[in-house]
């Protein structure tokens, strides 16, 4: 799949890391997940994806910028190594084009004469509750 924009390897530092959940055995000597850490904050994308990015509340996002992605799907180290980076790359998509601009609507006439209907249904109902000399 080609993307618009391309990180260089040398901005992401992937980290072998052990798996968690059931495994066997295994799960306690082999390595298999992998920590993908990339610095949004101090990477070479263009500034207003970097923006749109750094100000999305993303919970992987740390105070620093730094976007961490734990990959643990697959058995195989390789397996999640290719898993991060197309996690990487699908979350980059999400902010690489700019959000489209709300156009401003206006209420319906039904809308409006509902609303304005409410409000006097309303109106008379507390004149009702008026003390009478």
């Amino acid at each position: 799949m080609k993307h618009a924009l391309h990180i260089d390897d040398s901005e992401v530092e992937l980290t072998a890391i052990r798996a968690q959940g059931p495994g066997g055995q295994n799960v306690n000597k082999v390595s298999s997940a992998i920590q993908l850490r990339f610095d949004v904050a101090g990477s070479s994308l263009p500034d207003d994806v970097k923006q749109r990015w750094l100000q999305s509340g993303d919970s992987r996002l740390t105070q620093e910028g730094v976007f961490i992605l734990k990959a643990q799907k697959h058995r195989t180290q390789e397996a999640n190594r290719v898993d991060a980076w197309a996690r990487l790359y699908e979350t980059l998509d999400q902010y690489a084009k700019p959000p489209k601009p709300r156009k401003a609507t206006k209420p319906t006439y039904g809308s409006v004469q509902r609303r304005l209907e409410g409000k006097s249904i309303q109106s008379k109902i507390k004149a009702l509750r008026q003390a009478r000399d």
